[in-house]
């Protein structure tokens, strides 16, 4: 091969080196700082979440207050008191322990006339009808305690059916639809969920305690990573200096 060919192509790999590698090692640089603030923000998120899920409970005065000022109100431990429409529960499938079945939505009546879409928990596929579990349909005042839940403004995902509202099966918590669906006036309904803690009840149902806190925390491995790579590249490129330089 033509010697000056030769030395043309060095060249040229040299001078695109000079530019790809710099931009290259940028990039991963950049990536692996992006995660690295990432996993600050999830931790400090984590940490947030498990002050509020193990502090005092507050009560729905509070939890107004809180939403009111721009404050988070998911997953803050929380209580009410009020009377169960238990004729207007709605059933969000769902699966608990490896068992499918639903989650009892039911509306709790408020003293001054609001509600509160209270997640009682779990019962079986085969207990969705209130009629096979009649001592779960407490009556007169109950007080619950558990974990508030933000309200979703829209469907998690297309993959998601759409709610079946005439056979009264929710696929996402819809609290606006599953509010309409029993008539209950719509400024009249609480803006958030509580989901019940595993305090026992009568008969067993519902299973209560079912809030999974399960954020996933991967920005780690992504921050080792993008660095890594990023020290591979270092590495390779001193590597061909080297040998560039022994010839």
């Amino acid at each position: 091969m033509d010697e000056r060919v030769e030395t043309g192509r060095r060249t040229w790999r040299f001078w695109a080196a000079l530019v790809i590698v710099p931009v290259a090692l940028f990039i991963l640089i950049s990536l692996g700082t992006w995660q690295v603030n990432r996993l600050h923000w999830k931790e400090a998120l984590l940490a947030d979440i498990q002050q509020r899920s193990t502090a005092a409970p507050v009560d729905i005065p509070e939890l107004e207050r809180l939403l009111t000022s721009g404050e988070a109100v998911d997953y803050r431990h929380a209580t009410a008191t009020g009377r169960y429409l238990n004729d207007k529960e709605r059933h969000f499938l769902a699966t608990f322990q490896s068992q499918s079945g639903f989650y009892l939505y039911t509306p709790l009546e408020l003293a001054d006339g609001r509600y509160l879409l209270v997640n009682r928990g779990f019962v079986p596929y085969d207990r969705k009808d209130p009629a096979t579990r009649s001592e779960s349909l407490v009556e007169g005042e109950q007080t619950v305690t558990g974990l508030a839940r933000a309200e979703l403004t829209e469907k998690p995902s297309s993959l998601v059916p759409d709610n079946d509202e005439t056979a009264n099966i929710f696929y996402w918590k819809d609290r606006a639809r599953m509010a309409a669906s029993v008539d209950l006036p719509a400024d009249r309904v609480l803006p958030f969920f509580l989901d019940a803690d595993a305090t026992p009840v009568a008969g067993g149902l519902p299973k209560g305690g079912v809030t999974q806190i399960d954020l996933p925390n991967n920005h780690l491995q992504y921050v080792i990573t993008w660095y890594g790579l990023a020290f591979a590249l270092v590495a390779v490129v001193l590597a061909g200096l080297i040998r560039r330089k022994s010839r």
